[in-house]
């Protein structure tokens, strides 16, 4: 199978692993967005293989599809450096726990997800002290920042799934055994159902919808959201029947959320909807959101949308500093040119934002077209088939070379 960066998949997911033997897995995912794709994960490993046993560090994503969880991933998923140093205790508990399940129910593979500073310092564990395979799904970020990681990676790990087209140039520099396998995202939304667009022509319509992300972090929450509203109000004048949509896609933030709301001057223009923002994409007509995943599946949506991002002053800076990538945005970085505007720190206001809206509403077909890109370019659905298939080989590589 090839995509449009000519790269092949190197792994046949209509291959079988030996049914007959019993497999234990190791999985450990450290935030939501992890026990999502390890849910996953878990769903194919099972499905190739239907004896293995998962065990690991996860949530009820997981634990739904059968792995045994034996470290809740809510104590874990902190966010913010403040809230990480608070969990030092904790995090130290599940790294013991983990070491300890390593000795005494000693998995055939490890499985590593995201969270890299508890990964890689587990992946370096494992090859200090035991001999089992190591594969990273969902590797660090090493294209934005802290590329020394690939150091780490190339030595610890023993295959990487990579689910980012543009993180390939990047392990082949390295000589780091990896592969894309595609994105799970396409999985979620396998396909781009057509559109039924209610404006006419000639014009823009009354029902035109506008939705509103402000992001998964109470501190994203916190500085966007006004500045949201605030575009909002602008937008409005120009066009007074527009509808905005806010999501409040997770529970502890809901609260947050409407609070800033209430007290800003252009409630009466917005309404919160709750739940997963795929709402949103089904109903807006474009977006305002957050730097994040979410923009990734806005895209595979088909939803239009300016990115938007601010951190403080001193994060700015040393982001400046340390960042290598040209875009924010997942969907600008997978095309290789910007197809959803960005407005970053100080750009990130209210009049920039509505400018920016307001230029592309006439052009909405148009920027819808050229999402159509992203899609192509991540391939074709199958992400975790994939990554259970190399987790299988890899353990099938290491049995043989024992046996020799």
């Amino acid at each position: 199978m090839n995509n449009d960066h000519g790269l092949t998949w190197p792994v046949d997911t209509r291959t079988q692993p030996n049914t007959k033997t019993t497999r234990h897995i190791m999985i450990l995912a450290g935030e939501p967005s992890g026990d999502f794709h390890g849910a996953a994960l878990v769903r194919s490993l099972k499905e190739l293989c239907p004896g293995t046993r998962i065990t690991g560090i996860g949530g009820k994503a997981m634990a739904g599809q059968g792995a045994d969880i034996f470290f809740p991933i809510d104590k874990l998923s902190a966010m913010g450096l403040i809230q990480v140093i608070k969990q030092l205790g904790t995090i130290k508990q599940a790294f013991s726990l983990v070491k300890r399940r390593l000795k005494t129910d000693p998995p055939d593979a490890v499985v590593l997800i995201d969270y890299p500073g508890f990964n890689l310092k587990t992946a370096s564990f494992i090859k200090q002290h035991y001999d089992i395979p190591v594969c990273y799904y969902i590797a660090p970020k090493v294209w934005a920042w802290n590329s020394r990681r690939l150091d780490t990676i190339a030595k610890f790990t023993d295959h990487v799934a990579l689910i980012f087209p543009f993180e390939i140039p990047i392990y082949k520099a390295k000589k780091i055994f990896a592969t894309y396998v595609g994105n799970p995202l396409v999985d979620e939304y396998p396909q781009s159902l057509p559109i039924l667009h209610k404006k006419n022509k000639k014009g823009l319509p009354e029902d035109l919808i506008i939705g509103l992300l402000p992001g998964s972090r109470s501190a994203e929450i916190d500085k966007l959201l006004p500045v949201m509203l605030d575009s909002a109000g602008i937008i409005a004048k120009r066009y007074p029947h527009l509808k905005f949509l806010i999501s409040s896609g997770i529970k502890q933030h809901e609260k947050r959320i409407k609070d800033i709301v209430s007290h800003h001057p252009n409630s009466d223009l917005c309404r919160i909807v709750t739940g997963r923002p795929k709402q949103i994409f089904d109903r807006a007509d474009l977006l305002v959101a957050t730097s994040g995943t979410v923009t990734l599946e806005a895209a595979l949506n088909l939803v239009p949308t300016v990115i938007i991002y601010k951190m403080s002053s001193v994060a700015y800076r040393l982001a400046k500093l340390l960042v290598k990538s040209r875009y924010i945005g997942l969907a600008n970085l997978i095309v290789g040119r910007q197809v959803m505007p960005e407005l970053i720190q100080d750009n990130a206001n209210a009049g920039n934002i509505s400018e920016t809206v307001l230029s592309m509403l006439p052009e909405l077909e148009n920027h819808r077209q050229q999402l159509h890109q992203v899609r192509r370019r991540l391939g074709l659905p199958g992400a975790s088939k994939r990554t259970a298939t190399i987790i299988f080989n890899l353990i099938q590589k290491h049995e043989a070379k024992m046996c020799r």
